[in-house]
Formats: C-alpha cells, sequence, structure tokens
C-alpha cells in the first residue's frame, strides 16, 4: 500500500542531516510538501532539499531555533507564508549534543540541555501549529523518541530521562487534541546508523537484534510516513518501536 500524502504540509525538525534528512525524503516520496528545518548548518539542509527536488518531490527550507519560543513562531510563520497552507504534519526530531555522563558528572543543565530539546522545543511547536490544525479539525503530530527509554542505557541518564519524558507528553496531548482530530504518537528507533556513525563497529548491537541485522533510516521514514497517513487516523497516543525486535513494549 503507498500512502498518500498529496496536498499535505510537513515540518521536519532537524531535517538537514541523519534520520531528519531520511524522513523527510521518504514524506517527500509520499507527495508531502517538506519544510526541511535547521538551525547552523544551512549546507547540509539545502542538500536535503536538493535531494528531494532532485527525485521530483516538493520541498523548501526554513532556518530556525527550535529551542527558542520566538523563532519558533517565526519559522512557523515563515513556513506557512512560504507554502500558503498551514502545517498538517509535525515531525519533532531535532536533537543537540548528546554527551555520555555518569551520576557524578552530571549537572542539572546536562539534563535541562536534553529537555530543552526534546521537551521544550516539541511544546513551542505545537503550540505554533495548533491554531492551523484546530481550525481544519486535522493534524498529525510525530515525536522521535529512542529505544533507550526501555533499554536505560548507563552514564546517560541526561538524555534517557528527557526521551522518556516524550512518552507521558505524547500521551497526555493525544488525550487532549482527539477532539479535535489531531493524532500525537511517538515513535523510538533504535540504533539506526547514520553518517555522524561512520566507523562504528555495530556487531555486538545486531547480535541482540531478533531480526540479526541494523535498520536503516529509511525504516524510520516509512514509520513516519504510516502515522502520518490517513491510513492511522484511528491510531493515537502510540509508542511504536522501530528496532527489529530489540525492546518489547513500554
Amino acid at each position: 500500500m503507498t500512502h498518500n500524502l498529496n496536498g499535505k504540509i510537513a515540518l521536519v525538525t532537524g531535517g538537514s542531516r541523519g534520520i531528519g534528512r531520511h524522513i523527510s525524503a521518504t514524506l517527500a516520496d509520499s507527495g508531502a510538501t517538506v519544510i526541511v528545518n535547521y538551525a547552523t548548518n544551512q549546507e547540509a539542509a539545502q542538500q536535503s532539499v536538493d535531494f528531494i527536488l532532485s527525485t521530483g518531490g516538493k520541498a523548501l527550507l526554513v532556518k530556525g531555533d527550535v529551542t527558542d519560543e520566538e523563532s519558533v513562531k517565526h519559522l512557523v510563520k515563515q513556513s506557512e507564508e512560504k507554502v500558503g497552507e498551514s502545517i498538517g504534519i509535525l515531525i519533532n526530531n531535532a536533537t543537540g549534543p548528546q554527551p555520555e555522563l555518569s551520576i557524578e558528572e552530571s549537572t542539572w543543565d546536562d539534563y535541562l540541555d536534553q529537555l530543552n530539546f526534546f521537551v521544550k522545543a516539541p511544546l513551542l511547536l505545537t503550540k505554533a501549529i495548533l491554531p492551523g490544525m484546530k481550525k481544519k479539525n486535522e493534524g498529525r503530530i510525530i515525536n522521535i523518541g529512542s529505544e533507550v527509554i526501555q533499554m536505560g542505557n548507563p552514564n546517560f541518564s541526561n538524555y534517557v530521562t528527557a526521551k522518556s519524558s516524550q512518552i507521558g507528553m505524547t500521551r497526555s496531548w493525544a488525550s487532549e487534541l482527539g477532539p479535535f482530530g489531531i493524532t500525537v504518537n511517538l515513535i523510538n528507533p533504535g540504533f539506526i546508523p547514520v553518517e555522524r556513525h561512520e566507523g562504528i563497529d555495530t556487531s555486538e548491537y545486531k547480535k541482540g537484534v531478533p531480526l540479526c541485522k541494523m535498520g536503516e533510516p529509511r525504516d524510520i521514514g516509512n514509520a513516519v510516513v504510516f502515522l502520518a497517513s490517513n491510513e492511522a487516523k484511528f491510531i493515537t497516543g502510540q509508542c511504536l518501536s522501530v528496532n527489529g525486535g530489540n525492546t518489547f513494549g513500554i
């Protein structure tokens, strides 16, 4: 089944590289007009846009710091002015540095750094796009989490804690926004090698995956497209692990 997103406007935060780039490309392949958001690396973001355009898709880039309220308001306003339509699909994917720290090494600011990307940014963005979604009585909000919320990786509690917060946030938003036809779901990717993982040995991780292989960025993109599609209109408040069975349930 091909999921048809023709006529839909999708904003992908952190779409300039990694999984975000592949999510953007997969959404475009399904017919959506994709707004590729970036904070600093315009060259990488333009590469994402150029790739989509080269394959016949529709995309544009918009700069904005998703952790800053005024910047978020501006990027959403600018995006909707450029496409002449309100945003109907929001993919909260942007992330920052992910330092591995022991409890003794961690400070509250280390936790706040992660919460800024995984809780504050989705809140600011959702507030900014909600008027358009509520007016149409439909919308898709998809948060990108991580399998670490089930694995509880050691020396990574700042990141794990912030990602775990997305579970409750997703479920609460789903309950609140359901009456407006807006679905909210969370995708938890496994270890999906992208450009920043070049040279990393994946053999040990792969041994624990029931499907006995590593996932590909496109696997996450396909899950996003499904949840953004009309076929998923009766799915909300759910946490979907896309990791070859490396974890089960929440």
